[in-house]
């Protein structure tokens, strides 16, 4: 059994624009700094028990993972202790780019995300089937090496999609169904083949700060 404490990098400004990030290296910006300072603290006040830590190698991951790596694991360098299994899903031509650009520029390849189809990609990017098998692969790989531990895991709001996907037994088509908040707090225990959700998307340690930019995909169906 491994317990993995999951966390989505903090805000950039790409998600206060709610621009498709993808794979592109876009730092944190201030308020993102703020979120994760605010995560390892409370991590620390807590006294959070952690034997390991590892992120995404996107520079949003590791800055958001290096004030909780300094708050609980001090004696491990973050260099090396990164997972490029555990980046954002490559949205090819589109990557870093707004809604309203993708609709005039590949008017098509957006109707055909609407569809939230498993299977399709943006153009020169991975398809969800690809990527859910991409992160699913790192996580398992993440547990099986750290039996018996808990693994604090720094990443991104797709990933965590589809460990919650697999966790509560969703297929892969269809917009998402849970939260992923910046910063927030995700725990889950995996046993073997299955995933079990202790908690998801706590962010009580940022309850006082502005709202944050939310992709809803569901909406995205009713414009």
């Amino acid at each position: 059994m491994t317990e993995l404490i999951l966390i989505r990098h903090g805000e950039t400004d790409w998600n206060r624009e709610l621009r498709f990030q993808g794979q592109v290296d876009v730092p944190l910006n201030a308020m993102g700094h703020e979120q994760a300072r605010r995560l390892a603290q409370r991590l620390a006040q807590e006294q959070c028990v952690v034997d390991h830590l590892v992120c995404s190698d996107l520079i949003r991951a590791q800055q958001t993972a290096q004030p909780v790596a300094q708050a609980l694991l001090p004696h491990l360098a973050l260099e090396g202790l990164t997972d490029a299994g555990l980046r954002e899903q490559h949205f090819g031509e589109v990557d870093g780019m707004r809604v309203s650009d993708i609709q005039q520029q590949h008017a098509q390849a957006w109707a055909d995300w609407l569809r939230f189809d498993a299977d399709h990609a943006m153009p020169g990017g991975e398809t969800t089937r690809q990527f859910h098998a991409r992160v699913m692969d790192a996580v398992r790989r993440l547990a099986a090496q750290h039996a018996g531990q808990t693994v604090t895991v720094v990443t991104h709001g797709g990933v965590l999609d589809m460990v919650w996907r697999t966790a509560q037994g969703l297929g892969l088509s269809g917009p998402r169904q849970s939260d992923i908040p910046n910063a927030g707090l995700s725990r889950v225990r995996l046993q073997g083949d299955a995933i079990e959700v202790l908690h998801w998307a706590d962010t009580r340690h940022l309850a006082d700060l502005p709202a944050q930019p939310v992709y809803d995909q569901k909406k995205l169906l009713v414009r």
